[in-house]
C-alpha cells in the first residue's frame, strides 16, 4: 500500500496543474515511482501466457521460422500461410468497408427538426470531425489502416485520445496490445484500476518536456547522462529480431528511453478515496517524471451532503478494438494467431514431413558389401557420366543396397488436405470469398447466397470494430467541447465551426460506415434498391437518396456532379412539349393563311386601283362631253362609285399592314425561342383580335363594289 508523507487538496489548481511532481519530497517520489513499478512488473506477470500465445500467432502471421535439425540438419522448414491468408482477407474488406473518406463521422439528428437547425449542426459538425481525422491528424488514417491489420492477428488493439498541446489539435494514435500492460483479468478498460502504457522517448523528445516545464528537471541525473537501456524482456526481443530478421543492437545515443505511463489511482488527500491520476516514470531508474490529475476540475468529483467524495468522473483516454473476445474472461482478445496457431502448426509439420520424405525419396543412398571393389569415400554422379570399378557388374549388384525408402504418403497428404480445408472454415476463406471462380453453370444467385453466408463471420467483427470507433469519436467530440476555440475555420473552403455546436449529447456521435454492409456489392445493392423504392413511393427526400447512391459508387465531388433539383430545372412535361408543338403547327398553318390573304388583297387592291383609274378616265370624258341633265346624272353615279372604291382601296392597304406586321412579330418571337429566351409567342384568332384595325376576310367590303 503507497504511504506518503505529503498531503493534498483537492480542488481545481491541482486538477489543473501541468506537474504535481514538483509539490512532493524526493522520499515520497521514490515511493510512487517503486510503487508504479511494482504494479507494472504485477499487471506483465498476470498476462505473460497472454504475451507468449500473442508473440507465437505473430510469428505465424510474419511466417518467423526456427533453425530445424530433425531429422537432419537444414531439413525442410516451410510456414504455411494460414494465419496470413486470414489476416490479409479480414484487412481486405475492413479497411475499406469502415473507411470511407471524405465522410468519416455523422452526427445524428433525434426528434423533429423543423427549422433544419439540428440538421445543419450536425452536418457542421460530421464535416469538422471528419477533417480532424483524415486531414488534421495526418497518421490517423495510416494507424487505423496498422490496426484493422493488427487486430485480426493479436485480438486487439488500443487507441489513445488526446489533445496535444504542442501541435494544437486532437491526436488519436495507436497503442498496440503488448505496448498496454493491464492486469489480464480486468473487467474493461474504464473499470481497470491500473493501466500502464510503454513509452519509447527519445533524448531530444526528453530534453523538449523537460524545457517546456511538463517533466521534472533531471538533466544532472545519472541515468539521463548514460546510455539508454531498452526496458523489455528478452523473449520479446529475441521475437522482434526474428520477426525482423536483424540481430539487436547494442544502446548507443539514438536509442530512446523506456517510460512507463501509468494510469492508476492514488490517495493524496488522505480521506480514504484514491483519485484518479497519471504518473509517468522512466524504467530504468524507476524516477518519476511527472504527475497529472485525470479530471478536468472539481465539478467532476460527486460529493454527499456532509461533502465527502463519492465519486469521481475521471477521464478516459484508451479504446479498445475487439477482435473476437477472450472467452476466458480476460481483457485481451483472441485473434486467428491464437485460433489457428495450433492448426497452423499441425499443417506445417505435415507440410515439412512429406516434402523431407520427397527429398529421402529422390537422393540416392544406401549400403556397401565388402564385395563391391571400389574406391571409399562418397560418389555423386552427374547426367550421362558411367564410372569405372574394378568389380563385376554382378558383384556390385550383390554388394550395393540401396536405403529403403517409402514414397510421400498419400495418408498424410489427404490429412493435410482436410487440415487445411477445416482451419479455412474459421475465417470463412472460402474459394468463393477469396476470389477463385465457381464451378461451370454455376448459377449467379448460388454463387450471391455463398458470398453473403461467407461475409457473415466477419459481420459480428465488423460491427465490433464499429462500435469501438463510435467510442473514439465521441472522446474526440468531449475534447473540441473542452478546448477548441469559440469559432473556428477549416479547410480549404474555409468551413466554420462553433464550440457551442459540441454542447450537446456526444452520445450522437458514430461512424458514416454501415456496420451491417461488409461489402462494395452490398453497398450498391442496397443503394440501388432504396433509389427503386424512392422513385415509386411518395414521401422520400430524393436528392439524399440520389447522393447516397452516388457516395456508394465511391463518386468523388457529389456537390459537383449533382448539385440538386434547384440548380439544374425539370425537364418539361411531355405531354406539354406535344401540346406546344401542335399549336406551334398550328400558328405556321394560320400565318401561311393570312400571308396568302394578304397576297389576294394586294391583287384584289391592284385590280380596285385599276377599276378607280378607269372609273376616273369615264368621269372626265363625260366632264369633256358635257351635255345636259343626263350627262350629270351619270357623272354623279360614277363619283359615287369612285368613292365607294376608295373606301375599299383604304381598308385593303390597313389589312395588309396589319398582316404583315402579325407576321414580322411571330419571326421575332420565334428567333427569340430558338435563342433560349422563353417559347415563341404564337399568332392566331385570339391574338389577332388584339391587334387594331385586324378585320376577317370578308368584312368592311361593300355589296357589289368589287365589280
Amino acid at each position: 500500500m503507497l504511504i506518503l508523507d505529503t498531503t493534498f487538496r483537492i480542488d481545481d489548481a491541482l486538477a489543473k496543474s501541468p506537474n504535481l511532481a514538483d509539490r512532493f519530497s524526493q522520499d515520497d517520489l521514490a515511493r510512487i515511482g517503486a510503487w508504479v513499478f511494482d504494479g507494472y512488473t504485477q499487471d506483465c506477470q498476470s498476462r505473460s501466457d497472454w504475451e507468449k500465445r500473442m508473440q507465437a500467432g505473430m510469428n505465424l502471421a510474419m511466417q518467423i521460422t526456427k533453425t530445424k535439425t530433425t531429422p537432419w540438419p537444414n531439413c525442410s522448414n516451410v510456414a504455411f500461410p494460414l494465419v496470413t491468408i486470414a489476416t490479409l482477407q479480414f484487412h481486405s474488406r475492413a479497411y475499406p468497408a469502415l473507411v470511407q473518406p471524405p465522410d468519416l463521422v455523422r452526427y445524428r439528428v433525434i426528434g423533429k427538426d423543423e427549422k433544419g437547425a439540428l440538421s445543419a449542426r450536425a452536418e457542421r459538425i460530421g464535416k469538422h470531425m471528419s477533417y480532424q481525422l483524415l486531414e488534421e491528424d495526418e497518421a490517423w488514417e495510416e494507424q487505423h489502416d496498422r490496426l484493422l491489420i493488427n487486430i485480426p492477428i493479436v485480438g486487439c488493439a488500443f487507441k489513445k485520445t488526446y489533445y496535444d498541446g504542442e501541435k494544437g489539435h486532437n491526436v488519436s494514435e495507436l497503442v498496440l496490445a503488448q505496448d498496454l500492460v493491464m492486469n489480464y483479468y480486468a473487467k474493461s478498460v474504464e473499470d481497470c484500476g491500473r493501466k500502464t502504457h510503454i513509452i519509447p522517448l527519445y533524448r531530444n523528445a526528453l530534453h523538449s518536456a523537460i524545457v517546456r516545464g511538463t517533466f521534472q528537471d533531471v538533466r544532472e541525473e545519472a541515468w539521463y547522462n548514460q546510455t539508454a537501456t531498452p526496458q523489455v524482456s528478452a523473449q520479446t526481443t529475441n521475437s522482434a529480431d526474428q520477426r525482423q530478421g536483424t540481430t539487436a543492437p547494442q544502446g548507443d545515443e539514438s536509442t530512446p528511453f523506456t517510460t512507463l505511463e501509468q494510469h492508476c489511482f492514488m490517495d493524496l488527500d488522505k480521506d480514504g478515496y484514491s483519485e484518479p491520476y497519471i504518473v509517468t516514470i522512466e524504467a530504468t531508474s524507476k524516477r518519476v517524471l511527472r504527475i497529472v490529475a485525470r479530471f478536468n476540475s472539481t465539478k467532476d468529483i460527486k460529493r454527499n451532503s456532509s461533502r465527502e467524495i463519492i465519486c469521481i468522473e475521471c477521464e478516459e483516454y484508451f479504446t479498445k478494438y475487439t477482435f473476437i473476445p477472450s472467452p476466458d474472461g480476460g481483457i485481451y482478445d483472441i485473434g486467428f494467431g491464437i485460433l489457428l496457431g495450433p492448426l497452423n502448426e499441425a499443417v506445417n509439420s505435415l507440410v515439412n514431413q512429406l516434402i523431407d520424405a520427397g527429398t529421402l525419396a529422390n537422393t540416392a543412398g544406401g549400403f556397401l558389401g565388402r564385395g563391391a571393389k571400389v574406391r571409399g569415400g562418397n560418389y555423386s554422379f552427374s547426367p550421362f557420366e558411367w564410372k569405372r570399378v574394378d568389380a563385376t557388374g554382378d558383384d556390385l549388384r550383390k554388394s550395393v543396397f540401396p536405403l529403403p525408402v517409402r514414397e510421400p504418403s498419400g495418408v498424410l497428404f489427404q490429412l493435410l488436405s482436410l487440415l487445411i480445408e477445416f482451419a479455412s472454415r474459421i475465417p470463412g476463406n472460402t474459394e468463393t470469398l477469396v476470389g477463385a471462380l465457381p464451378g461451370q453453370n454455376t448459377p449467379a444467385s448460388t454463387t450471391q447466397t455463398a458470398v453473403e453466408e461467407g461475409m457473415k463471420v466477419y459481420g459480428a467483427i465488423f460491427k465490433r470494430v464499429w462500435r469501438s470507433m463510435k467510442n473514439e469519436f465521441r472522446k474526440m467530440y468531449v475534447l473540441n467541447a473542452a478546448f477548441m476555440p469559440s469559432s473556428k475555420y477549416y479547410g480549404e473552403e474555409n468551413r466554420s465551426i462553433m464550440k457551442e455546436d459540441y454542447l450537446g449529447d456526444s452520445g450522437q456521435v458514430c461512424p458514416v460506415a454501415d456496420p451491417n454492409v461488409t461489402s462494395d456489392t452490398a453497398r450498391v445493392n442496397q443503394a440501388m434498391t432504396l433509389k427503386q423504392v424512392a422513385a415509386s413511393t411518395p414521401g422520400y427526400n430524393t436528392v439524399e437518396v440520389e447522393r447516397n447512391f452516388l457516395r456508394a459508387l465511391k463518386v468523388e465531388n457529389i456537390d459537383l456532379i449533382y448539385p440538386g433539383p434547384d440548380p439544374t430545372p425539370p425537364p418539361p412535361d411531355p405531354e406539354l412539349v406535344l401540346e406546344s408543338k401542335k399549336l406551334e403547327l398550328k400558328a405556321q398553318e394560320l400565318q401561311m393563311e393570312h400571308q396568302q390573304f394578304a397576297l389576294e388583297l394586294m391583287e384584289q387592291r391592284r385590280l380596285n386601283t385599276a377599276e378607280i383609274m378607269k372609273l376616273e378616265a369615264q368621269a372626265m370624258k363625260l366632264i369633256a362631253e358635257a351635255k345636259g341633265e343626263e350627262m350629270g346624272q351619270q357623272l354623279s353615279a360614277l363619283q359615287t362609285a369612285i368613292g365607294a372604291m376608295k373606301t375599299q382601296d383604304d381598308s385593303m392597304r390597313a389589312r395588309i399592314e396589319t398582316l404583315l406586321k402579325g407576321v414580322e412579330i411571330n419571326e421575332r418571337a420565334k428567333q427569340s425561342s430558338s435563342d433560349g429566351r422563353g417559347m415563341a409567342r404564337l399568332a392566331g384568332p385570339s391574338s389577332d383580335q388584339g391587334i387594331p384595325g385586324m378585320l376577317p376576310p370578308t368584312e368592311g367590303i361593300p355589296e357589289g363594289a368589287m365589280g
